[in-house]
């Protein structure tokens, strides 16, 4: 039978001649739901006499009626209520007519509503429409209902006030229980308080059909419903961040007056396709669609939610309307504000291989009518596939599939979602940069070089044809393994262009694979971890330091990828791998071996920072156990021929040493003759002269011993005794402040300790006088005026300003010598300062705030390798900084004003003794 017969009118009695007996029974036992199905049937034959008989004589409507009545409870609740409804079934063909004029009220249109719904789901559910079709028709079905409600808000369909469809509403795609998303443009010089009213009434209205939601406009639930199109236009041109943009793909004007529809469909078009699109705009949407994954990940909803997840929907439409952004510019065919629409055009134009938008384009269609199946169900807004193994066997059934011998029904529906989900991760991870290499390899057909330029900018690509050389030099170094890299390619593309410098990043990657050893290690990596070159792309993208130490290290690539390699070592461990790279090495080598060591660890702390997997405190923490091993071990290896100690002053000292930080110490040594004092310069000496290296390239630390008694003008070891008696008879008001930071980091223990001991009087038993305190105070303002280097900005500097670093720490320590609070950390010190009472709780967690955010920005700025200690003035390294740390360089700037600006008023008020 024809479609067109299979949808004829339900008149109530047997038209044609009388079906076979029990073709009903028969329908209900090949439908998805048998049980439902009979049970549903039973329901509404008590509530429409003779409803069996009929439905034994008339196929058409027969099998709509059992389709409905398997698949949705809430249909067959208003096929059971309503009587009207079964003649709805009965021809599917005719759309109801909208209610108007004096038969149009809030009721009756509620009803036509309920109807229009009940004939698309079906047309969909006896396969006489597509997805297209049906979303088409539930868009279309939602633009009455604005429609009408519009008129019954403004008592006539209003002309000065226009209502503009967003997200799937706007794309003509919508779900059986999506939202109608929603804004309002009003005519210039209209009443804005009438036309807010009006919206307000015409949402309350439609919200008897639908949920509507008008938190797309400017501001959202902050800004004013209603806005005029230069309202709109100047927000955009000033305010709206770049997934406001992507929203407007979506928008389309569905009622009001054509003029004023018209201008704002200028306007918006006007702020889409003006402005170029950037790396940092893109970012900025797939950093936020990657925090959309997380979090359903972390509901554990991985793999059964449709939407959201990984190979779901959003990844579907994401990919198109990111290749739309980029391309829709130049190229108006891809403007399209509907999903498949937009990627038939991407495909057939080339900007997404023909191939890969054929399997979207099935994949997108299955995915929605699954959502579409979940939703009919009950009528509510889910977009999870169900746990329990028999809802799903149910959903599995609903949507054709069926068991056979050798499988069931849901065995046969998860392998299918498996499989287009996988398919969908697979093209959405590659999409954006396969069409680039087969650009580069010259296959016909393909992006034209300004598409392909145009692409590789937006993704932070600069140059197009120094990324070409480097694809194919990438490709060369590692021929042994081309089929992987023909794989891999697109996906460390993808890669690269998440992190800060993907031109960096890519040079990185091209050095790796050149040489034999290295270029075999990374296609070893590469081959076992996709992890590993994942997160190698974002190191190499964004450290300069990291990526050679790796050039010189390759055994060390593979160990990116793997946390149980990148674990914090303990102190016993560092210490035993640092002596062992010298246990074999004789004098002249030992500097190398330490070096190595060094650096190879440096690697661990600085991947994990990169990563994400360490935070502030921890970064600290590890990079200062670092040190204390090199030094140890150096220390060890000199063999001391008398109790001799390394004390650690400053931020080493205090255990918070950042990449940037020398180390600042003071060396002591038990003994009193000419013989001690000569051993112990020499142990002194060689330390200074081992770690600094011969070379910048060849420097492990740069120690710093100017913090010792007499400075420069002093000498390098003095004994304990001499520390006492100098302590005792000439140390200055800075010097005692220096001390609190002193600690033994290696040499002779017990020497440490009794180092200690012989500074606490001086430091913690005599109290601080007020002239003490001035010149403290004195001391804190030569270093604003006096110490920020030429060429750094004083305004966002992160260790010399107002607000940052050295206020904080000069504060802490001010307090722990009025308060006798002895803690060699500045984090450390702040929390016991609080503990004590000597520091307001809120005030402690102000500077605390202060700290780490000057401190993770500085450190980020040392491996970016930008060098200086400020926010940089130059806006391509402001630029990377911001985007290593996640951020927007506006965002950077502020969130600097912000926690500095708040430090420097604690500061003032506890520090200075201002109000």
């Amino acid at each position: 039978m024809s479609r067109r017969r299979s949808g004829r009118r339900h008149t109530g009695h047997v038209s044609g001649h009388p079906a076979r007996l029990g073709e009903l029974e028969e329908a209900i036992e090949h439908s998805a739901a048998p049980s439902a199905a009979r049970t549903g049937l039973q329901r509404l034959e008590a509530a429409h006499a003779g409803l069996s008989t009929t439905l034994e004589a008339d196929e058409g409507l027969r099998r709509a009626v059992v389709a409905v009545v398997a698949a949705s409870r809430s249909l067959t609740l208003l096929l059971e209520t309503d009587a009207d409804a079964l003649a709805v079934l009965g021809d599917l063909d005719a759309r109801p007519v909208v209610p108007g004029g004096s038969a149009l009220d809030e009721e009756s249109l509620r009803r036509w509503k309920a109807h229009e719904y009940l004939r698309i789901a079906g047309r969909d559910l006896t396969a006489l429409d597509d997805l297209r079709d049906t979303a088409g028709a539930l868009a279309a079905l939602a633009e009455d209902v604005l429609v009408a409600a519009a008129t019954l808000a403004a008592g006539e369909a209003p002309e000065d006030l226009v209502v503009v469809g967003m997200g799937k509403l706007g794309g003509a795609e919508l779900n059986y229980s999506s939202d109608i998303d929603v804004m309002f443009v009003a005519g210039e010089g209209t009443q804005p308080a009438r036309l807010e009213a009006q919206a307000r009434e015409l949402m309350r209205v439609a919200r008897r059909c639908f949920r509507v939601d008008a938190n797309l406009r400017p501001e959202g639930r902050d800004g004013p419903l209603v806005r005029t199109v230069s309202s709109y236009r100047a927000y955009w041109e000033r305010w709206a961040r770049p997934w406001e943009f992507q929203a407007l793909l979506k928008a389309r004007p569905l009622t009001g007056s054509p003029e004023l529809a018209a201008t704002f469909a200028a306007a918006t078009e006007a702020a889409l396709w003006d402005r170029p699109w950037d790396a940092d705009d893109l970012r900025s949407l797939r950093t936020m669609k990657g925090r959309t994954e997380d979090e359903v990940a972390r509901k554990g909803l991985e793999g059964r939610e449709l939407k959201r997840g990984s190979g779901g929907i959003r990844d579907i439409e994401f990919s198109v309307q990111l290749l739309q952004l980029v391309h829709g510019r130049h190229d108006p065919a891809l403007r399209s504000p509907t999903t498949l629409d937009a990627l038939a055009e991407l495909g057939s134009a080339g900007y997404v291989d023909a191939a890969d938008a054929a399997t979207l384009d099935g994949a997108y269609r299955f995915l929605r009518t699954v959502e579409h199946r979940l939703q009919l169900a009950e009528e509510r807004q889910v977009h999870v596939v169900p746990s329990d193994d028999a809802d799903r066997e149910l959903l599995a059934r609903v949507l054709g599939f069926r068991g056979t011998a050798g499988t069931t029904a849901l065995a046969g529906f998860d392998r299918e979602l498996a499989r287009r989900r996988a398919s969908v991760r697979a093209i959405h991870q590659r999409l954006y940069f396969r069409p680039l290499l087969e650009a580069f390899a010259g296959v016909e057909g393909r992006l034209s070089p300004e598409a392909a330029e145009t692409r590789l900018a937006a993704f932070g690509f600069r140059d197009a044809e120094r990324t070409r050389q480097a694809v194919g030099e990438l490709t060369r170094g590692l021929t042994r393994s081309s089929r992987l890299m023909h794989q891999l390619l697109p996906l460390l593309l993808a890669w690269l262009s998440d992190s800060p410098d993907p031109d960096r990043g890519l040079l990185g990657l091209r050095t790796l694979a050149s040489g034999s050893q290295r270029s075999s290690e990374l296609a070893r990596a590469f081959r076992e971890s996709a992890e590993t070159a994942r997160r190698l792309c974002t190191v190499l993208g964004t450290s300069p330091l990291l990526g050679d130490i790796l050039h010189h290290n390759p055994d060390l690539i593979p160990a990116v990828g793997d946390d149980s390699a990148l674990a914090v070592r303990t102190a016993p461990e560092l210490l035993e791998r640092a002596r062992g790279a010298l246990a074999w090495r004789g004098a002249d080598t030992r500097v190398a071996g330490l070096r190595r060591f060094k650096e190879r660890q440096l690697l661990r702390i600085g991947v994990r920072d990169v990563m994400g997997q360490a935070d502030v405190d921890s970064t600290a923490a590890g990079l200062t156990a670092l040190a204390e091993a090199t030094l140890e071990a150096a220390v060890t290896a000199l063999d001391p021929g008398l109790p001799f100690a390394v004390v650690a002053m400053g931020r080493f000292g205090g255990a918070e040493l950042s990449y940037a930080s020398d180390l600042d110490v003071v060396f002591a040594y038990e003994g009193g003759g000419p013989a001690d004092f000569a051993e112990a310069e020499r142990l002194a000496s060689a330390l200074l002269h081992d770690l600094k290296g011969a070379t910048p390239t060849a420097r492990i630390y740069l120690l710093d011993a100017d913090l010792r008694p007499e400075g420069r003008q002093g000498p390098l070891a003095r004994s304990l005794d001499g520390f006492r008696a100098y302590f005792e008879r000439w140390a200055q008001v800075w010097e005692r402040q220096a001390m609190l930071r002193a600690r033994p980091v290696a040499g002779d223990s017990d020497l440490g300790r009794r180092f200690l001991d012989t500074l606490a009087p001086f430091v913690w038993e005599r109290p601080v006088g007020s002239e003490e305190v001035r010149e403290i105070r004195r001391s804190k303002a030569r270093v604003e005026r006096e110490r920020i280097p030429a060429g750094e900005d004083p305004q966002f500097h992160l260790k010399l300003g107002r607000g940052s670093l050295s206020d904080v720490e000069f504060c802490a320590q001010l307090l722990q010598l009025e308060h006798r609070v002895p803690s060699p950390g500045t984090m450390q010190a702040l929390s016991r300062l609080v503990e004590a009472g000597a520091l307001d709780g809120d005030d402690g967690a102000v500077l605390a705030e202060a700290y780490r955010f000057c401190e993770l920005t500085r450190n980020r700025l040392y491996l970016l390798g930008a060098g200086g200690d400020a926010l940089p003035q130059a806006s391509e390294d402001l630029a990377r900084l911001a985007r290593s740390l996640d951020t927007t360089p506006v965002e950077l700037r502020e969130q600097y004003r912000r926690v500095t600006r708040r430090s420097r008023a604690v500061v003032e008020r506890v520090f200075y003794g201002r109000s």
